[in-house]
């Protein structure tokens, strides 16, 4: 009986022992699904820092691309007196000397508007006076102001003044909007040649990103006749722009 007991307290204590040690010889040998999902975690790893390093060197390379290099000077400048005679003679010319190509398209466009503007202002004009011509001078064979009235209307003595100050109105309103299109014409051609002058006298100007401004304390010198230094001087701000 004695020996019986002893074989069972010994057959309990090595099947505890065998829970005990079971998992952790499971622990130390990684399954199939364990190494699939870290080849798996690797590989993904792996993408996105090639993914990384394409990016940044996109950037990068975007970045150089984008620095605005200086102009060789040494190969062309345009002439000041050049442009400004090549505008003169013909609007655009100077644009065109200066390689400025986009504002040709605004400086024409201003030209061929006012040009209509005054073939159109001036039309009705010339319109508008011969009907006023025609409805001031009682001649009942002149009758061109009837095209300009509404269906069903006609003049007589009743609406006579009334309709000669219309016809006045809009007579000098059509010539003083002649006029101002031949003004404005004027203007856009004058814009034109200043532009190019101004525009070939700062075509060496500097406008690249090597432009820089320093702000840094300074100390402002008044000259004045304090005895002491600190009321002749004061604290201030310097700025220094390079370019």
């Amino acid at each position: 009986m004695k020996g019986l007991l002893i074989f069972l307290m010994s057959l309990c204590s090595f099947s505890v022992m065998a829970e005990e040690t079971g998992p952790a010889f499971l622990a130390d040998k990684p399954s199939q699904e364990q190494l699939m999902t870290t080849e798996m975690s690797a590989s993904h790893d792996s993408v996105m820092t090639a993914d990384t390093v394409k990016a940044v060197t996109m950037a990068k390379d975007k970045t150089a691309h984008q620095v605005h290099q200086r102009r060789d000077w040494t190969t062309w400048r345009p002439d000041v007196k050049k442009a400004m005679w090549y505008a003169i003679v013909l609007p655009g010319a100077g644009q065109i000397y200066n390689r400025k190509y986009w504002k040709l398209p605004i400086i024409y466009g201003g030209i061929v508007g006012c040009i209509y503007a005054m073939s159109w202002n001036g039309q009705q004009y010339k319109d508008y006076s011969q009907a006023y011509i025609d409805l001031m001078d009682n001649d009942p064979n002149t009758k061109s102001y009837e095209e300009f009235l509404h269906l069903g209307n006609k003049i007589d003595a009743s609406n006579l003044s009334y309709y000669q100050q219309v016809f006045k109105n809009r007579k000098d309103k059509f010539r003083r909007w002649r006029d101002l299109s031949a003004f404005v014409l004027i203007g856009v051609y004058a814009i034109s040649v200043i532009d190019a002058y101004v525009d070939a006298s700062l075509s060496d100007f500097d406008i690249s990103r090597d432009l820089s401004l320093h702000l840094e304390p300074a100390v402002i010198h008044g000259g004045g006749t304090y005895s002491s230094p600190l009321q002749n001087n004061a604290l201030g701000i310097n700025c220094c722009i390079t370019f």
